[in-house]
């Protein structure tokens, strides 16, 4: 009956259960001696009550949130911590290993940015409103953690921009940076900042040039757990940057965070200016954008996210645990044009592009931060957005990135090993029309029985030991997962 209902909806995603279902990833990295906060995220009927076995000296649970608090120990090693929820319908378990090192990022990041929706129209109360919606709408359910600002939170520069030791001040629309961080931290989520090694931004508010040092104290003292770092006003210091020039602002910003005493991931957002996945991790970065604003892309025969993901995946080799390739943001739902940042509309893409969407970016190991309007979620999004067998193959724990197994005209084939011997398998159709688009054994690199099932109807589809082949919609996916 689901089934008949998800066909008629044009949805593929079953809706979760009313048993509890954890839905974190199986790693998480941290660092020695920091402030901890990890909101387990769990779909079922609430209330669900939590336990956790094996929890380090220093970290508590929240029984009644789920939400995971304290410091994490001084030592470095890995806690295999069991997670168990349960409700009067059912209960899970799932082991949860917090590995307490150097390395933080073990799997990409997710969340929401504000950019593509708000731009310089955002408010205090629109990230407010944003952090209140991740949990309403259950997106926190299955692992989205950031609430992230982007541009236009700062002073235009000037006398203004700083006090009189310094520091960054916040614009009107945001009387209270401290607040606001804190106000996202007790929802279990994590708060995300914006700013520019330049002497601005790229909306021309104050940057960080020259006050590095002290924005990364501030950041930390706020309580921020991301920075993205955006290259725009840095252009105004080296017009035509060399390896050495693009290095230099995020090598300093990479070693000033990692001093801070808490956590805080780096983003690189320079655009893949000379090759950065070759050292972007060099620098401190924990994921680096390799192709220009996606939002700004033009569409030719097929969206802009194409080929935005087109540049990405051949950048197999740069992607690991604790360092990510970032093609953007996904938009899908409600959002703003960024050619001239207007009001949000209900983008154009049909249910199988955006399907695809969220195929390609899951395959590609890439950072899941979507940027549409919070405050306008439909059935449809979530239904993208909030697959836990969609994620869990972006948030394997090998964390390799898909590699192209074929890619024509017509079709493109992505394989991306998992955990255990399995693999995931994106058969992706570039035409106008339905066609069948096969996938052998051999050119995956496979060899006997695997069995093969559909993440994105979480349907068992039988074994086979010498292809796969599935009729595609156009402009749609058929993913796989082959497992012995």
């Amino acid at each position: 009956m689901i089934a008949l209902l998800l066909a008629a909806s044009g949805l593929l995603t079953p809706p979760p259960g009313p048993a509890p279902h954890i839905n974190a990833p199986k790693i998480y990295g941290a660092r020695p001696g920091k402030p901890f906060l990890y909101r387990i995220p769990c779909t079922g009927a609430r209330p669900i009550e939590f336990t956790a076995k094996n929890l380090p000296p220093g970290i508590q649970l929240d029984a009644k949130t789920g939400i995971l608090s304290g410091t994490t120990p001084a030592e470095k090693r890995e806690f295999a911590i069991t997670l168990q929820a349960k409700n009067s319908h059912g209960k899970h378990t799932r082991v949860f290993r917090l590995q307490v090192g150097d390395t933080l990022a073990l799997t990409p990041p997710m969340g929401w940015n504000h950019w593509y929706t708000h731009y310089c129209r955002v408010t205090d109360a629109t990230i407010r409103r944003a952090a209140d919606a991740m949990i309403s709408s259950g997106m926190a359910d299955f692992g989205y953690e950031f609430v992230s600002i982007d541009d236009c939170w700062m002073e235009d520069p000037g006398p203004n921009a700083r006090d009189s030791a310094g520091l960054p001040k916040s614009n009107s629309k945001f009387p209270d940076m401290k607040g606001l961080a804190d106000y996202i931290h007790s929802k279990g989520l994590k708060a995300g900042i914006y700013t520019s090694p330049g002497p601005t931004t790229c909306q021309k508010l104050e940057g960080a040039w020259q006050h590095e040092s002290i924005d990364a104290k501030t950041f930390a003292a706020w309580g921020y757990d991301l920075l993205k770092y955006d290259w725009c006003g840095y252009g105004k210091i080296v017009p035509k940057p060399t390896l050495a020039d693009s290095r230099k602002p995020y090598e300093l910003m990479g070693s000033l965070l990692s001093a801070q005493p808490r956590d805080i991931q780096l983003n690189l957002c320079q655009y893949g200016r000379n090759d950065v996945w070759k050292w972007g991790a060099e620098v401190g970065g924990h994921s680096w954008r390799t192709t220009g604003d996606l939002g700004l892309e033009r569409d030719t025969e097929l969206p802009g996210f194409y080929s935005i993901a087109f540049k990405n995946m051949v950048l197999t080799g740069h992607a690991g645990p604790g360092h990510w390739n970032d093609p953007d943001y996904i938009l899908i739902g409600w959002y703003g044009n960024a050619h001239g940042q207007a009001e949000p509309q209900k983008a154009k893409l049909t249910p199988d592009e955006q399907y695809s969407y969220m195929s390609l970016w899951s395959l590609m190991a890439a950072p899941l931060f979507f940027s549409g309007d919070m405050e306008k979620l439909d059935e449809f999004t979530l239904n993208v957005l909030c697959n836990t067998e969609i994620i869990d193959i972006n948030q394997d724990i090998l964390g390799k990135q898909a590699k192209v197994i074929r890619k024509t005209n017509e079709e493109l084939v992505l394989a991306k090993p998992l955990e255990g011997g399995a693999m995931a398998v994106g058969l992706f159709n570039l035409s106008k029309e339905p066609r069948k688009i096969p996938v052998t054994w051999s050119e995956l690199g496979l060899h006997g029985i695997y069995k093969s099932r559909d993440p994105w109807r979480h349907k068992n589809q039988g074994p086979s030991s010498s292809k796969a082949e599935a009729p595609v919609p156009a402009h749609g996916v058929q993913l796989l997962r082959l497992s012995r």
